[in-house]
């Protein structure tokens, strides 16, 4: 199952600390030599301050080899430098934790306003700010992530949008989030990164399209344990013309993560599976996979042998994607209803025999399947036991609900064209800083 691993395209749009976890989840699945894992992990640590982490994987690495020195040494120069930033940022901690400074941090919008406060109150200066900037990157090269977070909470309040490390900030903080794996925080924060990226151009087309690039990789930690996240996912990757040509042009492969929201989201799944397939087609020559194949099987060949075939190998990708693996059981129960739907609408009488075959089912176990769609009323059909057959209703739909299935995202569609419009018409502040934070 290594073929259809993404983890090496991936780390290429995420953050050192980002691919960790990632990592950590294909040394469980056994899908690559645990040496030359560990070796990856030890490569990706040489550039953080996790020195005591570093040495515990060299150790697990080469067990009868002693630590190496440059990592003793570099563990001492990490503790001097600790100790040096923490008395560089003492009086600013302690500013931030006064009731009143906390309370003015918190309903101020202005972060100009915020630090003239500051200034008058307590003596605040500029190069302060840059400190705690300082401090809030070393605490999350250690892996303080909660640290980190905080002092970066009080940089984005109080950094102007034209200063260099502001856009930074909003990347460090998002990582911290969800390497903390507080999902609704981050996905505030992935927001205002968002708004950021669409309302500012960044020296060229190809720095504003990497931006986006990252941002859609960072999001996928997000969309995937949020509960909105399915919902969230198609209204950015499939209807926001920046962010599907960003897919289109750079990652492909992130066509897996969106045909996964689509057919596991069962409000809007028939509403928006059409303009997904557009997508697969167009694509198909730069990238394809068992779940964009299993689309277009279906939708595109209406080849119900071979999506029966691509729900097998789906399930197999599903288990080892460190994303999907909590969609397994929705995806597999959904794709057996899109086969299902798809089969009654050129058949009005059905062998279960025949069904269960294409479901990869046995015909207890479809006969049973069809009767909780039946009784759930998802299903306009009759089951004849005697002959084993499923007897479909008429499902004609209503001219009215035609047009509600018609007009459902136009409103959305509608909104996006108007933001578009406005933002080319409006003045963008010029940000020329690249992401020193994110990938490398």
């Amino acid at each position: 199952m290594a073929e259809w691993d993404l983890t090496s395209r991936m780390g290429q749009y995420l953050d050192r600390h980002l691919v960790f976890p990632l990592l950590e989840f294909l040394s469980v699945k056994e899908l690559y030599d645990e040496k030359q894992m560990l070796k990856g992990k030890l490569d990706l640590l040489s550039n953080t301050n996790m020195v005591d982490f570093a040495m515990d994987v060299h150790k697990n690495l080469y067990p009868d080899k002693d630590v190496p020195q440059t990592l003793k040494d570099k563990r001492t120069d990490v503790v001097s430098q600790l100790k040096y930033l923490q008395s560089e940022t003492e009086l600013i901690t302690k500013i931030f934790e006064d009731p009143e400074v906390i309370r003015q941090v918190q309903s101020s919008r202005d972060g100009r306003q915020l630090f003239e406060f500051l200034s008058k109150e307590f003596g605040f200066q500029s190069k302060m700010i840059d400190t705690l900037y300082n401090f809030a990157k070393f605490q999350y090269e250690c892996g303080n992530y909660s640290g980190a977070a905080e002092y970066l909470y009080f940089v984005r309040v109080l950094l102007l949008s034209t200063d260099k490390n502001f856009l930074d900030a909003l990347w460090g903080k998002l990582a911290s989030e969800i390497l903390m794996q507080n999902w609704e925080t981050a996905l505030d924060d992935l927001t205002k990164l968002k708004e950021i990226i669409d309302g500012n151009t960044f020296g060229s087309a190809l720095q504003n399209l990497q931006q986006r690039t990252w941002l859609i990789h960072w999001s996928l930690f997000v969309f995937f344990n949020h509960p909105k996240g399915r919902d969230l996912i198609i209204d950015m990757f499939l209807y926001q013309p920046l962010y599907l040509n960003a897919i289109q042009t750079t990652c492909p492969h992130i066509l897996r993560y969106l045909t996964t929201a689509v057919i596991t989201n069962k409000s809007r799944r028939r509403v928006v599976l059409k303009d997904l397939v557009k997508v697969i087609q167009q694509e198909s020559y730069t990238y394809k996979d068992p779940i964009t194949e299993f689309v277009e099987c279906l939708y595109v060949n209406f080849d119900f042998d071979g999506a029966q075939q691509k729900l097998r190998e789906c399930e197999e990708v599903l288990v080892n994607d460190f994303f999907l693996v909590a969609c397994l059981e929705d995806f597999i129960e959904n794709a057996r209803l899109l086969i299902f739907e798809t089969f009654c609408r050129i058949h009005e009488c059905i062998s279960i025999r025949m069904l269960a075959e294409k479901l990869n089912m046995t015909e207890e176990e479809a006969e049973r399947w069809i009767v909780n769609l039946i009784r759930n009323a998802r299903l306009d059909a009759k089951i004849d036991s005697k002959l084993g057959h499923v007897v479909m209703g008429t499902q004609a739909i209503s001219p009215y609900q035609q047009v509600i299935e018609k007009t459902k995202t136009l409103a959305f569609k509608s909104q996006m064209l108007a933001m578009n419009i406005e933002k080319k018409l409006g003045l963008k502040t010029d940000t020329t800083e690249t992401n020193t934070w994110g990938p490398e």
